[in-house]
């Protein structure tokens, strides 16, 4: 689950509400969620791969229940369950946090802000190219606003050079 966290940007209250049915060919089918939107969340070949593994795993373990992440009792898996898993292996790999950092420790949903950083730095040049890219790194996220994403662009020095070098550039071109 933590790894389809970190490679989808899902929230994980999404990941814990996938059922079997919403793992299609052409992605996880994420439905009302946060928003009351539903999306299509594509899956590289890669992931499709591991995330099959895992069913195949999931499917022998049987249970009535019809979610893909289920607990040791064959329940669905509640989000105290994971949070809980997710500080127990941050501490079992001895991750430290950044320095300056707000929260002691990583959190789950930091799976999330890293995705939608890493997907943000790996924008086209170019003014209309990286609009487009944005909006559809928005809608992937499932974001209503387009100012929900852009809070993502100042979390890293790259960005935040990219972000001032724009503004240089604009600037120079309008005083030219």
């Amino acid at each position: 689950m933590f790894s389809l966290l970190a490679i989808t940007g899902l929230r994980i209250s999404e990941a814990l509400a996938l059922r079997f049915e919403d793992i299609t060919v052409d992605g996880l089918l994420i439905r009302q969620t946060k928003f009351h939107k539903s999306r299509l969340v594509p899956l590289h070949p890669s992931a499709y791969a591991g995330l099959e593994r895992y069913l195949r795993r999931r499917r022998s373990r049987g249970g009535a229940d019809d979610h893909v992440f289920i607990s040791r009792r064959g329940r669905v898996l509640r989000y105290q369950t994971a949070l809980e898993t997710f500080r127990a292996l941050i501490r079992q790999i001895g991750l430290q946090p950044d320095p300056g950092q707000q929260s002691p420790r990583p959190r789950i949903h930091d799976l999330r802000h890293s995705w939608a950083v890493r997907a943000l730095e790996a924008s086209p040049t170019g003014y209309d190219q990286v609009n487009k890219h944005v909006l559809a790194v928005s809608t992937y996220l499932g974001h209503v606003k387009l100012t929900s994403t852009y809070v993502y662009l100042h979390t890293t020095s790259r960005l935040l050079a990219d972000i001032a070098a724009r503004c240089e550039n604009c600037d120079e071109g309008a005083t030219s």
